[in-house]
């Protein structure tokens, strides 16, 4: 009788966030897989909102792990957490995560290096031969505010003194992102680290092929002192600002309604805008800026824009800008970011465009053949904030992402899960709730659907149980959950065969897993975009998937 040969055989590819071992327990005290130092720090780097608390962490316990694992790694590993790092602020577009990694991945290859004379003098000879520090530094500053903000967090927590590598990597970004209209949109007097000051402490020098930028960084330091010269010739837009700020405000909205050409080159923001009217923003001042606005700030204002009465075409240049996928990808706009504008905007003439918005940021799900179980963990820790607002949970985005996969699937069952509130006597079970699909329908009224239907359930998280309550002769599983599993008689693993590949997507980052992952039909992958399921073909064909920044995680 065969015992290799068999009809379930399949090559299986290896993924990168590698358990190590049924070492732990999760917080919910069921069997727990500890991950490596790598897959820990991508899977919390990836949904960590610094200093926020989740419903089993407080953000001061996430932030100690997180910088923990970015020093040990900074040391043991510097290209692999350089390269996270960037990637983190790049495609992952996470911002603070990002800065607050390059600044520990910074100290903590300077300590080693003061350390032992061993690890100090390789530690040395690494930094001057691979300039690893300065280049994360770089590489995370991509908004001209941010070498302010790398400042004010390094000397919050390491004082003044700057070491070199901060200073140049801070001194290339500035070079690279200072610019007459960023200066207008981020100099500002809120700011600790003014533009002025940045260029100061890091004695940043103008870029050779930039020959205005030595008047503009001059003129950034002498408006920091408060020194009253005159704006240099070559800096036409702030000149253009000048003579904007110079109109009596009884005429600015004459100005606004004869001159829109103007304020587009003396680059006012919406934010500027609204300042520099001193009243509010109608629908002339709002039609005046659409143009020039960024999709970001368009999305966040739809609701200003109703209330203003903007007009059908103004509205029409929004809408043909959502809808447009090459704008989509872009932009590099988390997907949640449009469905918290569906949520938020009173006004049915958005809806159709934001559906098509959040259905290109999904463009990377791929289409998957036979049959495929979708769970969808709606227990009550799901019930935790994943936008610093606290308008989005993460069963919000568990929602999306798993009926947006099942829209994918060529047969797929879609189901919310948690657990059923047992009492003396009761029979074990899930309480789980299936979701029905409908077939070339909006995205977005699923989601809306599902909100409103009653499929957040709450309670427990019973995975296994629900696994064995709802598999039925599936290809393939998905669970998207903070795989915080309850207790329960059999593992979160066994409850579907070894042959049937389980992925488990995890939106929480929390230390230990709920099965193990890295081959073996057993995989996790994290974050908050569509990218992860692109390892799904991958790994069923029997290649390896890599991380996401990698050529072949493409």
């Amino acid at each position: 009788m065969a015992r290799f040969n068999t009809r379930d055989a399949r090559p299986m590819g290896r993924s990168p966030i590698t358990t190590v071992g049924a070492q732990a327990r999760t917080h919910e005290g069921a069997t727990g897989y500890t991950r490596d130092g790598q897959s820990e720090l991508f899977l919390l780097a990836v949904t960590n909102m610094v200093g926020t608390d989740t419903f089993y962490e407080t953000g001061g316990q996430r932030d100690d792990r997180y910088t923990a694992l970015v020093r040990e790694l900074a040391v043991t590993d510097p290209a692999w957490t350089a390269a996270l790092l960037g990637w983190l602020r790049g495609d992952g577009n996470i911002r603070t995560a990002a800065l607050v990694g390059a600044a520990e991945f910074v100290k903590a290859r300077l300590d080693a290096a003061a350390g032992s004379t061993g690890l100090g003098d390789q530690m040395a000879i690494e930094q001057q031969e691979a300039g690893w520090n300065r280049r994360v530094i770089a590489s995370v500053l991509q908004r001209p505010d941010e070498p302010g903000e790398i400042l004010g967090y390094w000397t919050a927590r390491y004082g003044r003194r700057l070491p070199k590598p901060v200073k140049r990597g801070i001194a290339d970004a500035a070079q690279r992102l200072y610019s007459e209209r960023s200066l207008l949109k981020y100099d500002t007097d809120s700011k600790g680290y003014r533009f002025g000051d940045v260029l100061e402490l890091v004695h940043a020098a103008p870029a050779p092929d930039k020959a205005w930028q030595g008047d503009l960084f001059k003129h950034a330091i002498d408006r920091r002192h408060g020194r009253d010269e005159d704006i240099p010739a070559r800096l036409s837009t702030l000149l253009a600002r000048e003579q904007l700020m110079a109109t009596p405000v009884d005429q600015r909205r004459q100005v606004l309604a004869n001159h829109q050409y103007l304020l587009q080159h003396a680059g006012m923001t919406w934010e500027s805008l609204a300042g520099w009217l001193q009243g509010p923003m109608d629908a002339t001042a709002w039609e005046a800026v659409i143009p020039s606005m960024g999709l970001m700030a368009l999305i966040r204002n739809l609701r200003n824009f109703d209330e203003a009465g903007v007009s059908d075409e103004a509205a029409e240049q929004i809408i043909k800008r959502l809808a447009d996928p090459e704008q989509i990808a872009k932009s590099r706009q988390l997907p949640m970011r449009f469905y918290s504008a569906f949520n938020a905007a009173p006004s049915l003439r958005w809806g159709h465009a934001l559906d098509k918005a959040l259905t290109a940021s999904l463009a990377n799900i791929p289409q998957l053949g036979g049959r495929t179980l979708i769970l969808v963990d709606t227990s009550s820790s799901m019930h935790d904030s994943f936008s610093r607002d606290g308008s989005l949970m993460r069963w919000d985005a568990a929602a999306l992402f798993g009926i947006a996969l099942g829209r994918r699937c060529a047969d797929a069952d879609v189901v919310s899960f948690s657990s059923v509130r047992r009492y003396w006597g009761d029979a074990p079970g899930a309480n789980t709730k299936a979701f029905p699909l409908v077939r070339g329908g909006s995205l977005l009224s699923d989601v809306k659907k599902w909100k409103d239907g009653g499929w957040f359930l709450g309670g427990g998280t019973d995975t296994a149980l629900a696994l064995r309550q709802e598999f039925r002769g599936h290809d393939r599983v998905v669970i998207v959950t903070d795989e915080q599993a309850g207790c329960d008689t059999t593992e979160v693993t066994r409850s579907i065969p070894a042959s049937v590949p389980l992925y488990t997507w995890n939106l929480a980052g929390y230390q230990a897993g709920h099965a193990p992952s890295g081959g073996a039909n057993r995989h996790t992958f994290g974050g908050l975009t569509d990218q992860a399921f692109r390892m799904i073909p991958l790994l069923e064909s029997g290649r390896d998937a890599a991380w996401p920044w990698t050529p072949t995680a493409a």
